[in-house]
């Protein structure tokens, strides 16, 4: 709790009492021994003991959390207050080459100047600021789960998530289908179509979007000789009946946020790449090359990720395939798209704000962001640290499942994160007592199409599967979205500014991203630290739902996809209507590190996608899979095939 001080000692033997977001000092430890509060520090903690234990409720601390709950709201933690000089010099000879914060300065001079990992990961972990401290641990036992043992390979881990699945559905039933991991997997064990073959019809698909008349600007770059090479080497381990996983072979799209040799990482950006070097590929994309996948190229993103819309006026702005003259969604639009048009089953992506999840309901696929730290952030770019986490853009809920599988980082001390559970989803319509928390207010926040096609999804689970949905209500959403837009805003400008901003001529920068970028340098370490109260005050108020419900439900949007402007695609655009409504329910799961997934559920009166979202308690990744997967297939004879899409699998050449 925030409101209750303790110590810390890093590895330095340095000890820290920390009070809420308040550092009230630090002193040197000899090893093995205990440091205490020097005078004025014990009269501070003395005093805020007094405060905290005389009890009582101030009026209007009432809030309604639950089905008829009235709960106090947290006690508020104490205000920031600026070091003293003693204190500074101390924190200097303890971190070398560190700027001490004040009060009233940027949180970038605190940041980015020490190359003492302590003040930017420890810290900010134990006073609440990385959300990984909000989701240590998950109490309450899921249904209808594998365990995956630690210590298990990536491939291991994918095998065990396919014998968790039913069998694949007859490819020649009615209705628009899209290509599965298992179904390209049986295509090349059977030799009727080999890894070679699909990626040279990618090829030839990727040259079309990006031809004049489509002009979908799904990628920033992809090399047709590494992908020829990764599929030749492929082919060859089918040939010789050993293939490393069902994902050899299978064509996985990178998002540019997420480092993949033999690109370098731009971020969306003109500049980034030439800065920043790619010496290695990140953890996800290395336990994916691990499993056989042919890493396909770098996705397009808005710039930097800070947008909503995909509009890129570097690399061109990412089309919907429903619909060419929308907007895909952003960041991870290129991945999102990319997966849509049927180029590949699983794409990666990154979500600081909704920038998976936004995209894939906007796009019509499956957008999947576990908790934060359930999947390594190592090679993504750091833009966000502790609200931003790589998360997969699928097909359907099964390819989300495998690539999930296969790539959790399980390299985490057992202590710091409970066990991997794998969704049976043979038995998924045999969980009972599913209960669904909607908050009435918030969920109707949105266009009357995606209010009918949510509410109608709703009740088709009620009729399948018998599963309640409560009415609950989220307090202060429009503070925490505020908290977040501070936290993501901050981060970003505190990871960019000394390297690089600083440098850059702003002419090589978007308008709206420059205008963002203006806004995060304006944030002063006191508005980042109140938000982080925030962000502790949400986490007492979600965890009481997840006392009474098993997720949360939502719209994933508040509109479908919107048109793309001409005049906005060679600068960009910043349209703050759309953007709040497309990003309106995609908050909790960035700033409290929460779980969440979308699949589509229907489609406006213009045939664009509708998608549902399921936040999930914390590490409770196999549930939400349970119900994304249920409101697939009662949703499955209504999918529509996109304006654009490309079937790999044929047996047509």
């Amino acid at each position: 709790s925030l409101s209750r001080p303790f110590h810390h000692r890093n590895q330095n033997g340095t000890a820290l009492l920390i009070h809420g977001s308040r550092l009230l000092g630090s002193q040197g430890v000899q090893a093995g021994g205990r440091g205490r509060p020097r005078p004025r520090q014990r009269r501070a903690l003395h005093q805020s003991q007094r405060q905290s234990s005389s009890g009582g409720r101030a009026a209007g601390e009432d809030v309604r959390v639950g089905a008829g709950d009235a709960r106090p709201r947290p006690p508020p933690a104490l205000r920031p207050q600026e070091r003293q000089p003693r204190q500074q010099a101390r924190l200097r000879r303890r971190h070398p080459g560190a700027a001490i914060v004040h009060s009233d300065s940027h949180l970038a001079r605190w940041i980015l100047t020490t190359p003492n990992p302590f003040l930017h990961k420890k810290f900010f972990c134990h006073i609440g600021f990385n959300s990984v401290m909000f989701t240590v641990t998950a109490d309450i036992p899921e249904q209808n789960v594998s365990l995956a043992k630690p210590g298990w390979s990536p491939a291991a881990r994918a095998q065990e998530a396919i014998d968790c699945l039913p069998d694949l559905a007859d490819p020649s039933s009615p209705g628009f289908r899209r290509w599965k991991i298992r179904d390209f997997a049986k295509a090349y064990s059977s030799g009727e179509i080999t890894p070679v073959m699909v990626a040279r019809r990618f090829l030839a698909a990727v040259e079309e979007c990006s031809g004049p008349d489509l002009n979908m600007a799904l990628f920033i770059s992809y090399d047709p000789e590494d992908i020829v090479r990764q599929a030749e080497e492929s082919t060859l381990r089918y040939q010789q009946g050993a293939p490393l996983s069902a994902m050899d072979g299978v064509l996985v799209a990178v998002k540019d946020e997420i480092d993949c040799l033999p690109y370098q990482t731009t971020g969306g950006t003109s500049w980034l790449g030439k800065m920043r070097p790619c010496v290695a590929d990140a953890a996800c994309v290395a336990q994916l090359r691990a499993c056989g996948a042919v890493l396909a190229g770098k996705t397009n993103m808005h710039e930097l990720g800070a947008g909503t819309s995909g509009i890129n006026p570097h690399h061109g702005s990412t089309r919907n395939p429903y619909h060419t003259a929308r907007v895909s969604g952003g960041s991870s639009g290129g991945s999102a798209a990319a997966v849509c048009a049927g180029l590949c089953p699983v794409a990666l992506g990154a979500d600081g704000g909704g920038s998976v999840r936004m995209p894939a309901a906007l796009c019509g696929v499956v957008g999947f962001k576990p908790t934060a730290g359930r999947l390594s952030n190592s090679g993504l770019l750091p833009l966000n640290w502790t609200v931003g986490v790589p998360g997969i853009l699928a097909a359907t809920v099964e390819d989300a499942l495998i690539a999930y599988a296969a790539m959790v980082d399980q390299s985490r001390p057992a202590h710091s994160q409970p066990q991997l559970n794998l969704p049976m989803l043979t038995s998924t319509h045999c969980m009972p007592n599913i209960r669904l928390a909607r908050y009435g207010k918030w969920f109707n926040d949105s266009s009357d199409n995606i209010r009918g096609c949510c509410d109608k999804a709703l009740q088709i689970l009620r009729a399948h599967y018998g599963w309640e949905t409560v009415d609950v209500t989220v307090p202060e959403v429009e503070e925490m979205r505020l908290a977040h837009y501070v936290t993501m805003g901050a981060e970003c400008s505190a990871s960019l500014a000394a390297k690089y901003l600083e440098k850059l001529d702003k002419s090589e920068i978007g308008w709206d991203v420059r205008i963002a970028l203006s806004a995060y340098g304006s944030f002063s370490s006191r508005a980042y630290l109140n938000a982080q109260r925030i962000r502790n005050r949400q986490m007492y108020f979600h965890n009481k739902i997840f006392e009474t419900a098993d997720a949360i439900v939502t719209p994933m949007t508040g509109v479908t996809a919107y048109a793309l402007q001409d005049d906005a695609l060679r600068t960009g655009e910043l349209d703050y209507i759309n953007a709040a409504a497309i990003s309106r329910y995609s908050i909790a799961g960035n700033f409290l590190g929460l779980p969440a997934i979308t699949v589509t559920v229907g489609y406006d009166r213009g045939g664009l996608p509708v998608g549902l979202q399921f936040i999930g308690r914390p590490w409770a990744e196999a549930t939400l899979l349970h119900l994304a997967y249920a409101m697939q297939e009662a949703c499955s004879k209504s999918c529509r095939k996109p304006m654009v899409s490309f079937d790999l699998l044929s047996k047509k050449e």
